[in-house]
Parts: C-alpha cells; sequence; structure tokens
C-alpha cells in the first residue's frame, strides 16, 4: 500500500475546510488532505481518498501514537492541526492562499515543533482526474519538485530532501523544538510562474485578506460562531460571485439509500438564502455577490432560469459515474440531475434577494431588469408543476407558491406605485389559489393538493412574509410543524412513512434553525434561544455544518459544509439578537 493510500476516511465531524473562493480542501486528523477539485470547485478532484480515490497531501507525526485537535484562527479559514504526541506537541498551519486564483491553487502548510522535537512524514501524489492520472514527470530544481497529473502542472517548495517512492514524494523532517518548516504546493491547468510562491509573503496576504474580508458581528447573540459560518461562506464564494452549494460531492445522507449528490455547483436558491442573511446582518458584501450572479443568470436565461450552475455560469453535467468506490455508505458519481428541473421557488428567492438589497440601495437598473423578469417568469409559469424546495418529483407545492408571493410583496415594497401594486396584487392572488387547494382541514399548509402532510419548508413563506404571522393559517402550520415533525428542537423536512422520523433521514438543520426564527417571530424567545442553541451544537469539532444531522448517533449527515446552513445559523443569531415583534399571535 503506497503511504498516500494509508488515510482511511473519518467521520464528518473530524474534517476542517481549507477554500480560497475557487475551490475547497478537506483535511482529516491525521494532517492528511482527502478532497481537493482543481482548478475549479466542479473540476475533477486530484485529492480523492474522502471517496476511496487514489491521491493526497499528508503532513503527520511519525509517533502513531498521538492525539488529534485543531482550531480555525478566529474568522478565517486558516486552520491550525494540533498533535500531542508521546514526546511533545506538533502543530501545522494550513489554508489556501486567499484570495485564489480560478487557475492556480496555492497550498500553504507551516509545521512547527511546539514543544519537543518533532518528527514529521510528508506525503505528495497528486491524482488529476479523481484518481486516473499519476503524478509523472517528477524532477528536482533545487528546493521545488516539479511534476505533472494528467493536464495539470504541479510544484511542490520546501521539500529539497524529499525522494521518490512508487510515483510519490516523501519526505521525513526532524524539528528542533521550535523551528518550524514550510511546505507550498502549486496546482495549475496552465503555465506555472517562473518564481514559486513564497511562503511568507503568502501567509501574510491570506492573512490580511481574511481579516479584511470577515466582519465583527458584534450586532448577533454568536459572534464568535457568526465569524466563523461567514468565513466558511467567504470562502465557497468565488471571484466571480457565484458560492457553491458545498465543497463535497457523494456524501451520503442515509447509507446505501442512493441519496448522495453533487453539491460542488451554484445553486440559485442557497444564494439567495446567503443574500438575504447577510443582509440582516447589515454586511453586504457577498449580498453582492449573491444579486450580481443570480441577476446574470436571470439576464441570460429568463424565464428559464436553472436551479444551479456551474460557478462560471455554465450548466451543471449530468450525472456520471467517476469510478470512486464512494465514501462508506456513498457512491462516486459526480453530475446532477437539478439541471434538468425546473424550480418555481427560485424565482421567489431571487425576489427577496432583490428586495433586500432594494432596502439597502444596493440594486441598480440591470438587477432591476432581472426582478422584473423574476416577477414575469413567476405569473407565467406558476401554474406549471415544479420540483419543490426539496428536488422531489413535480407537483404544486405549496412552499413554492407561497414563497413567490412573498418574494412578490417584498419587491413590491420597492417598486414605483404601478408596478409596485401589481405585484403586490399578484402575491394575493396566488395566496387566495393557493388556499383554495391546499389549506387542510384543520386551518393549517398542506404540502401540494394532492399531499396532506405538513412540510418544514412551510415556515420560510410565513419568515419571508407571505402572509402575516399573526394570521390563523401561519398559526396552525407553526402548531402543526411542532406537534409533527420536532423532536429534542431538531426537526425533520416531512413525515416519509409512519415509522420514528429519525429512521427515515436526519434532522434538517436549516428548518431548525428557521423554527428558531418563527418562535421569536411570534414573541417566544425563551423557545427559540432554545432551538438555536440546540442546531448551532450540531457541527464537528472545526464547526463546520452538513444539510441533515442524526440525533440519535450525533453524526454529520450529507455534502459538507453545507453553505445554507451557515447562513440560516446568521440570520437567525441576527434576528433573536432584536427584541420580538409586539404581537403574541404564535403563542400555542
Amino acid at each position: 500500500m503506497a503511504p498516500s493510500d494509508q488515510f482511511p476516511p473519518h467521520v464528518l465531524r473530524e474534517y476542517a475546510l481549507l477554500a480560497d473562493g475557487e475551490r475547497g480542501a478537506l483535511i482529516g486528523p491525521g494532517g492528511d488532505i482527502a478532497w481537493m477539485c482543481a482548478p475549479q470547485w466542479h473540476d475533477d478532484a486530484v485529492f480523492s481518498g474522502l471517496l476511496g480515490g487514489r491521491g493526497g497531501f499528508a503532513v503527520t507525526p511519525t509517533d502513531p501514537r498521538y492525539v488529534w485537535g485543531g482550531k480555525y484562527e478566529d474568522g478565517t479559514l486558516i486552520w491550525v492541526s494540533r498533535w500531542i504526541t508521546s514526546t511533545g506537541i506538533v502543530e501545522c498551519r494550513e489554508a489556501l492562499a486567499y484570495p485564489g486564483d480560478k487557475h492556480r491553487s496555492v497550498l500553504l502548510r507551516r509545521v512547527q515543533a511546539v514543544m519537543g522535537e518533532a518528527e514529521i512524514r510528508v506525503v505528495l501524489n497528486v491524482r488529476a482526474g479523481f484518481g486516473r492520472h499519476a503524478m509523472g514527470h517528477l524532477r528536482q530544481h533545487g528546493d521545488v519538485w516539479l511534476a505533472r497529473s494528467g493536464p495539470l502542472r504541479v510544484r511542490l517548495g520546501g521539500a529539497a530532501e524529499a525522494g521518490v517512492r512508487d510515483g510519490e514524494l516523501l519526505l521525513d523532517l526532524r524539528l528542533r523544538e521550535g523551528e518550524q518548516h514550510d511546505l507550498v504546493l502549486e496546482i495549475s491547468d496552465e503555465a506555472l510562474p517562473d518564481e514559486p510562491a513564497d511562503p511568507d509573503q503568502a501567509w501574510s496576504a491570506t492573512e490580511y485578506n481574511w481579516h479584511r474580508e470577515v466582519p465583527q458581528f458584534d450586532n448577533t447573540i454568536a459572534p464568535d460562531d457568526c465569524r466563523q459560518s461567514y468565513a466558511v461562506l467567504r470562502g465557497m464564494t468565488g471571484g466571480g460571485g457565484a458560492m457553491v452549494a458545498a465543497a463535497t460531492m457523494g456524501l451520503p445522507e442515509r447509507a446505501q439509500e442512493k441519496r448522495n449528490y453533487d453539491y460542488r455547483y451554484a445553486w440559485i436558491r442557497d444564494q439567495c438564502f446567503v443574500g438575504v442573511a447577510v443582509a440582516a446582518c447589515e454586511e453586504f458584501a457577498l449580498l453582492d455577490d449573491a444579486v450580481g450572479f443570480v441577476s446574470s443568470r436571470l439576464l441570460d436565461d429568463g424565464a428559464q432560469m436553472r436551479p444551479a450552475y456551474t460557478v462560471q455560469g455554465g450548466p451543471v453535467p449530468d450525472e456520471y459515474d467517476t469510478g470512486l468506490p464512494g465514501y462508506p455508505g456513498g457512491s462516486g458519481r459526480a453530475g446532477n440531475w437539478v439541471n434538468q428541473q425546473f424550480q418555481l421557488d427560485a424565482f421567489g428567492e431571487a425576489l427577496l434577494l432583490f428586495a433586500a438589497a432594494a432596502e439597502n440601495d444596493r440594486l441598480d437598473l440591470e438587477q432591476w431588469k432581472a426582478a422584473e423578469i423574476a416577477a414575469d417568469a413567476i405569473a407565467r409559469r406558476y401554474q406549471q408543476a415544479d420540483a419543490g424546495m426539496w428536488e422531489l418529483q413535480d407537483a404544486h407545492w405549496t412552499h413554492s407558491r407561497l414563497i413567490c408571493a412573498a418574494g412578490l410583496r417584498s419587491i413590491g415594497r420597492h417598486a414605483p406605485g404601478p408596478q409596485g401594486a401589481m405585484w403586490s396584487s399578484q402575491a394575493d392572488q396566488l395566496v387566495a389559489d393557493v388556499t383554495r387547494d391546499c389549506l387542510h382541514p384543520s386551518g393549517r399548509w398542506q404540502r401540494s393538493p394532492d399531499d396532506p402532510r405538513v412540510d418544514a419548508s412551510l415556515l420560510r413563506p410565513m419568515l419571508r412574509g407571505a402572509l402575516a404571522p399573526q394570521d390563523p393559517r401561519s398559526i396552525a402550520t407553526l402548531r402543526a410543524i411542532q406537534e409533527d415533525l420536532a423532536r429534542e428542537e431538531y426537526l425533520y423536512r416531512f413525515r416519509q412513512d409512519e415509522g420514528p422520523l429519525a429512521q427515515s433521514e436526519g434532522a434538517f438543520l436549516l428548518c431548525g434553525f428557521d423554527m428558531a426564527m418563527a418562535l421569536h417571530q411570534g414573541n417566544r424567545p425563551l423557545e427559540a434561544a432554545r432551538w438555536f442553541e440546540r442546531n448551532r451544537a450540531a457541527c464537528g469539532s472545526p464547526g463546520l455544518f452538513t444539510e441533515e444531522y442524526d440525533v440519535e448517533q450525533r453524526q454529520l449527515r450529507g455534502n459538507l459544509p453545507q453553505a445554507f446552513v451557515h447562513a440560516a445559523l446568521l440570520e437567525s443569531a441576527r434576528r433573536l439578537a432584536s427584541e420580538p415583534p409586539p404581537w403574541g399571535g404564535l403563542r400555542s
């Protein structure tokens, strides 16, 4: 077994994320980079050990008896791995140079003997094409090694004493107490610069840019967590404004059930969630990115806007088999069948995003045109069945239509008189239509005309103003969601069968934070705080959230990290920091 293959997958709570806007890497407790795609998010992986593939970049103590830990430096995606061995303490500072270049990744690793001597093994095996392309053409120039892997060029600095074994670079380091050593890995689909990246300059620029980009969030109830969540969202948003939904693909929500998807693309809905969340926090850089990307898609594609795109605004590829075994319980399929779907709610979410921008005077004339296109698309297509928020079978989903009503109301408040009145009237008509065919006999909303179940997604239209929170339909829906879908201050999306909720899937963390906001909106602040605290604890040691949380096993489920959960934490932390509204209409 090659040294780079000696790092099996870990539970997801033990992985940290490095990201520079253009790509991301997951680092495990053994100092192993288990996943990274290059040159950009949606390109093939060069390190795919997470899904059972070849390739990796590990910096780890040679002493097998170590205890792992680590932390992010405040408000950054600079991770510090820490190992306590039988003879001392070793740390490795890790980052992707930030902000990133879309053609060239620069991975920085600075290892230090904190206490006692440190013996470190470094292993590098770049395997482009999901592991298909071996690292070849290895040659040394002084302190630097050069190589190729498929179409990619590779350069490793700080490895003068490295040797080659079975096509991998191996380096054994011995550091005296207090001594440090820099490793710099560059991977590019273009010719590399003549001069290797200077580690001191790269570290200095990365630190400066992270501290410049990430606000303090003193207006929230959890500023430390908000800074970290914002750093995650910033790191997942590239220079072109697109934000990927997650850094990974194929991580299963439930073992062996084929529910493992490729999230390395920019979802319109998710990006709108982020824009609205940061606007609530009165931070506008990610709002501007979201408005720019979403408005461009509407201006280009109009009413045919797709639910998701590549970060370059191109089409998401069809699903295909990468040949990887997959994370245990998952698969190795890339691409996403969302490219064949129509999701009506994306147009409503776009209007909510534009309304948040307009409220803060950040919507230009071209972006107003995009808002008009979204409103027109709703008018033309709202009677058409769509895949809905959960991307299931096509139906006339209640949530899809109500969130469009919320979007129309919100943007209508900022539009000139006749146009604003027209959009407000259109929202009233949508709510009336939904009331005719989706109001349950008990007085609450049901999922669709043909599905009487309640759904946690129905919290969102209430939060976004589709109708007043003290409306009897809102009160009845909130009560039904709590009674049928809540367990131990976690929330499940909908009841899939008659068995216990946790047997079908994990708790959905986005919905848990939504419940916290809904309870706060209903002047139930103590309950809201309990929900917020419960759901913000559903993460791993690095503070990263996945889509679902297995409450019984206390495990993360699904792709990592899930951007919209970090956005929901931000928004709920801000809203819970404000006084509840004066009405008590949602008290049970």
